[in-house]
């Protein structure tokens, strides 16, 4: 039966974004935490998230001067994009079972090290460390992505609205830096891409520092107690999980291959990071404001449509457009994807009756999800190897685009997942 629900109703709900992975633990919905330092977890928060797209977005500015110096064909330097994006959505469902048995802080302080660690190999040991490397950055952040958020509700649950913007800025600007700074580091480096690539260990291991004391902190036990049933079987909780997984397709395509893209149009490596780091800055300004407007109207078809169609726009700009106009178009991006990212988490809370189906609806969409992501870059490698060029990357611009119109139009429906939660 589906069920109409006023958005109106729904709109406080947005202050629970930031989804628990822990959600379905009876003590987490009941006990409210004591914070004995509360800023020192607010800055060892926002150092951890920082560290969540670095890994992602350093590689791309460097992507062509790294594949000629191996000798990477553009199907495995496709490859090596989708990794760390496949990771994400293949180690998700370990961060909760490891929660449950270590301790989110614990194991948060221990991806810490491994992130840093795949960040050191990918830059050691050639081809094969840059592989391996990668794919142990991409599941230590698939880990520590799910975990976070768990722990800002969870501690600073009266602030949740505040700190899904300070997350979402901690992470747009982590990404931001890697891709702007990345080229120049390896530049002052005697020109070395090994190390502008490892440089970003260093962050890594001063966020493990901070985060040190959260370790010693105690935590209620956690007792699993709710179970949500038939959600593979929902067709509402498909279509949140496609378009979660489409627009992010779309984001890592953007964030493994537009300097690619931009130096092959004839930007130096250094215009082409600039490029790609001011378009993921402007996406904090419409992650903040497109889910506040999509709550305004009866349901949110219409926001996703306007955010996608922005996200084609300044795709098609940067790839076919004069390149005077490019931070326009850049500018476009990143408005679009921002809006795409924050609509994705944000149908995950409307389409959900209470926390505990978010929790589940949250897991399914960025597990299945974020595999589905990880498709687009290796798409555009393959494209680029057999066609010698970038005008045919086009067309998957266009396949994913309007995939996620479609599948955005079905999610947007003022509805809930038809599904039921059940105390165990």
């Amino acid at each position: 039966m589906n069920l109409e629900t006023p958005n109106k109703q729904r709109a406080t709900e947005l202050e629970e974004l930031l989804i628990d992975a822990e959600a379905d633990d009876e003590l987490v919905q009941q006990h409210e935490p004591v914070v004995s330092r509360p800023w020192l977890l607010l800055l060892g928060l926002v150092l951890v998230a920082l560290n969540l797209r670095p890994a992602l977005s350093s590689l791309s500015p460097l992507l062509s001067e790294v594949s000629a110096s191996l000798g990477l064909s553009g199907a495995r330097a496709g490859l090596l994009t989708t990794l760390p994006v496949l990771c994400l959505g293949l180690f998700a469902p370990l961060a909760p079972i490891l929660a449950r048995r270590f301790g989110a802080e614990r194991v948060v302080l221990g991806i810490l090290l491994t992130l840093a660690g795949g960040i050191i190999l990918r830059s050691s040991l050639g081809e094969f460390g840059l592989f391996a490397g990668s794919l142990l950055a991409g599941a230590s952040i698939g880990i520590i992505g799910v975990l976070l958020p768990g722990i800002v509700k969870r501690d600073f649950a009266r602030q949740a609205g505040a700190m899904t913007g300070v997350y979402s800025m901690a992470l747009c600007l982590g990404a931001a830096l890697a891709a702007g700074a990345t080229v120049p580091l390896s530049h002052y480096f005697a020109g070395s891409w090994a190390i502008g690539l490892g440089f970003w260990m260093v962050p890594a291991l001063v966020a493990a520092l901070f985060w040190l004391p959260q370790v010693s902190q105690k935590h209620s036990a956690h007792q699993a107690a709710y179970r949500v049933k038939g959600l593979l079987r929902d067709p509402l909780a498909w279509q949140v999980t496609v378009y979660m997984g489409l627009q992010s397709s779309l984001a890592y395509i953007v964030f493994g291959w537009l300097p690619s893209i931009l130096i092959g149009r004839g930007l130096s490596a250094t215009e082409a990071g600039l490029a790609l780091s001011g378009s993921i800055i402007l996406q904090l300004f419409s992650s903040l404001a497109a889910p506040w407007l999509a709550t305004r109207g009866k349901d949110q078809r219409l926001a996703i449509v306007v955010v996608m169609l922005l996200t084609l726009g300044g795709l098609f700009g940067c790839l076919y457009a004069p390149l005077d106009g490019l931070w326009g178009w850049a500018i476009l991006l990143g408005l679009g994807q921002g809006g795409t990212f924050s609509l994705a988490l944000t149908l995950i809370v409307l389409r959900s009756r209470d926390s505990h189906v978010a929790a589940n609806l949250s897991g399914m969409a960025q597990g299945i999800g974020y595999t589905l992501a990880s498709m687009g870059p290796f798409a555009v490698g393959l494209v680029h190897d057999w066609t010698g060029g970038w005008a045919a990357i086009g067309w998957i611009f266009a396949v994913i685009g309007l995939g996620a119109i479609i599948a955005g139009l079905g999610a947007g429906r003022a509805r809930y997942v038809n599904v039921t939660s059940e105390k165990v």
